[in-house]
């Protein structure tokens, strides 16, 4: 089914131009897919929440709430969400979500990154999280999520600074909580990511080689703000050979890589800042 997909995106980094809404560094999209609505991700605070009232949003409409993977930039403001509207609906995350997560700081020390709730937690709130253990779900016709990404590339490895720690025992993250939503639309598919860690073109890539479908556009984070300018170079290309036609990018994409792509991309490229909206025909 080929639907009309409009995105808002109700808090990021950096607020809108004309500073009516407040930005913080996270990510949370509301998105409207034909009679569907869904909430991807909530970034870190409840702040999103009156953007959302400020854009004269009823979040009420939400069907579903999906949380791209455990870090608090994109979980913080579920238990807002949860006291504002406590007829909740359903939660998808990754079956591995709930495992702790943490980053190595530069003096060794381990610092907490990951969620401010456990299922705990949830399951007081009457909440039961689907734990989505597939790799490829259907969960509307035409409505895709994607989980456990294979490593395709050879220059975009997660970093070590990122750990997961599970009965005491600490490792390196491989995000392999991290899931992504997309949408068919008449011009292909439209995805839409969270941080993109285990690298923005391994998940591309791994999502076209499951559906055998092109891949239109790309909105939320890809996590290239620390790409070295090889990274960068070699992503860029990429993009180019996937035939990508809308990037709606911000968060941990990174100043540098935005400029980068709008300068090679044109007006294919939209700076997907706090309140902007992107539509599809």
């Amino acid at each position: 089914m080929i639907m009309k997909i409009t995105i808002k995106t109700l808090i990021e980094n950096n607020p809108d131009k004309n500073e009516k809404y407040v930005g913080e560094h996270g990510l949370s999209l509301y998105i409207e897919a034909g009679s569907h609505h869904y909430l991807f991700d909530t970034g870190q605070s409840g702040d999103f929440l009156e953007n959302a009232k400020k854009m004269n949003m009823n979040l009420t409409s939400i069907e579903k709430v999906f949380l791209s993977h455990g870090h608090y930039d994109h979980t913080g403001g579920l238990k807002a969400l949860i006291q504002e509207y406590p007829e909740f609906p359903q939660l998808y995350v990754g079956e591995e979500f709930f495992i702790a997560k943490y980053k190595t700081l530069e003096d060794g020390i381990l610092k907490f990154i990951g969620n401010p709730f456990d299922e705990t937690y949830l399951e007081e709130k009457g909440i039961i999280p689907r734990k989505v253990k597939e790799d490829f779900l259907e969960i509307e016709e035409g409505i895709y999520l994607f989980h456990h990404f294979q490593q395709i590339t050879d220059y975009e490895m997660v970093q070590d600074k990122f750990l997961i720690v599970e009965d005491g025992v600490s490792r390196k993250d491989f995000f392999d909580d991290e899931i992504c939503l997309a949408f068919d639309t008449e011009q292909g598919l439209l995805v839409i990511v969270g941080c993109s860690h285990i690298g923005i073109i391994n998940m591309l890539k791994t999502i076209q080689e499951r559906t055998g479908k092109a891949i239109y556009g790309v909105v939320g984070g890809t996590h290239l703000i620390e790409a070295d300018q090889d990274r960068l170079e070699q992503t860029l290309n990429a993009f180019e050979e996937l035939n990508i036609q809308l990037f709606g990018l911000s968060h941990c994409t990174g100043d540098s890589a935005m400029k980068e792509i709008e300068m090679q991309f044109g007006d294919k490229f939209v700076y997907n800042n706090t309140g902007n909206e992107i539509f599809t025909a």
